[in-house]
């Protein structure tokens, strides 16, 4: 197997794992209507990988753990707040405010956070490929578990708490759950384009599907065509396979308002 192949798998199984998470996470923040919520952890994420680097000179850890850190407390913060949006807004430019801080003082290693912000697909790992694959796991298991009390939050929350479900518990959990996938399909499309990458998917299937089951459904088919388009497209042309996926998926949603109109 030559090296080409090798970055070719890498690239299959992480669209695979972007379109898990596009279906589920994407889904969700549709549901629960917090769509800035995957903007707002990415680029707090931007802000966490930055801190950590700087840390590296004291304490010896991943970089990708300080994104999730930073990505989660933009979830928490949003879920104690009578206005969700307001507080990622705010939470998103303070984040920000603290990326540009971290990244002044690390200027001889910022490319290791602009890799964030951009993405390749084409161009991970062995070992970003296991990150994104250990958390999709623990992503997929948390929904599968909680998926009846997601669902209820998301669709009536005074219901759900009427009924005995812990509804501030829950919206923490699925809210972390939307963070922590943002910064996993971070790593293959980047901070910039993963926006596109979760809503999309979710936001066209959600107008076409007919049941909740099938919005999931969608989500992931049109993800998992998008990503795989990208990567051809990419593999012809000297163009990034994560921003054409991305206008895929977002021609997709354009489709189908013009259909429903």
């Amino acid at each position: 197997m030559n090296m080409l192949d090798e970055f070719i798998i890498r690239a299959i199984v992480a669209i695979f794992l972007l379109a898990i998470n596009s279906s589920l996470a994407g889904s969700f923040t549709i549901f629960r209507d917090v769509p800035f919520l995957v903007a707002g952890s990415a680029h707090a994420a931007l802000a966490g990988a930055a801190l950590f680097i700087v840390l590296e000179g004291w304490v010896a850890i991943n970089p990708f753990l300080g994104a999730v850190l930073f990505a989660i407390l933009i979830a928490v913060s949003a879920s104690r707040a009578k206005q969700a949006n307001v507080a990622i807004g705010i939470s998103f430019a303070f984040s920000m405010s603290l990326a540009v801080l971290f990244i002044s003082l690390i200027k001889e290693q910022a490319a290791r956070v602009w890799g964030l912000l951009f993405g390749d697909l084409l161009l991970l790992t062995d070992r970003d490929i296991l990150m994104m694959a250990t958390f999709t796991v623990i992503l997929l298991t948390i929904y599968l578990a909680f998926i009846r009390e997601f669902l209820f939050i998301s669709f009536d929350a005074e219901g759900a708490e009427v009924s005995g479900i812990n509804v501030a518990w829950f919206n923490v959990l699925l809210l972390s759950t939307i963070s922590l996938a943002t910064v996993v399909a971070m790593k293959a499309v980047g901070a910039i384009l993963v926006y596109a990458m979760l809503m999309a998917p979710a936001a066209a299937a959600n107008r076409v599907a007919g049941s909740v089951g099938r919005v999931f459904l969608l989500s992931g088919i049109f993800a998992l065509v998008a990503g795989f388009l990208g990567m051809l497209v990419a593999m012809i042309l000297p163009v990034a396979p994560s921003a054409v996926a991305a206008l895929m998926v977002t021609t997709i949603y354009f489709i189908t308002l013009k259909r429903r109109e």
